[in-house]
């Protein structure tokens, strides 16, 4: 699958890991509206259920999202979803993560 060319930006923050929820910013300077986000573990071959809900996040925007699916993995796979269907992945470690940026390059 060709990937969308979205450079994420990630801002590091120690967080602790043991299974306890996860939160962060997300940052759509993107130029497109974001439509559905999806984190999941990597060892997990699906993916979560869509970390956005009946909300979406248009370019220019920042939103708050929770994992709290008591993992207490760090890597985690991520895949987002954009206004004219293309899909992004993306593999980060949460338990650094404060912030998490998608820009159009």
């Amino acid at each position: 699958m060709p990937r969308f060319p979205l450079a994420p930006v990630l801002a590091v923050l120690a967080v602790p890991a043991a299974a306890q929820d996860i939160q962060y910013q997300l940052v759509n300077e993107s130029g497109l509206t974001l439509m559905e986000f999806y984190a999941s573990p990597v060892e997990d071959p699906g993916w979560s259920n869509d970390l956005l809900g009946a909300r979406v996040l248009p370019p220019d925007s920042t939103g708050t999202v929770t994992i709290a699916d008591g993992a207490d993995a760090c890597e985690y796979d991520l895949l987002m979803v954009f206004e004219d269907g293309r899909e992004v992945t993306d593999r980060v470690d949460i338990c650094d993560l404060a912030s998490y940026t998608l820009t159009a390059e």
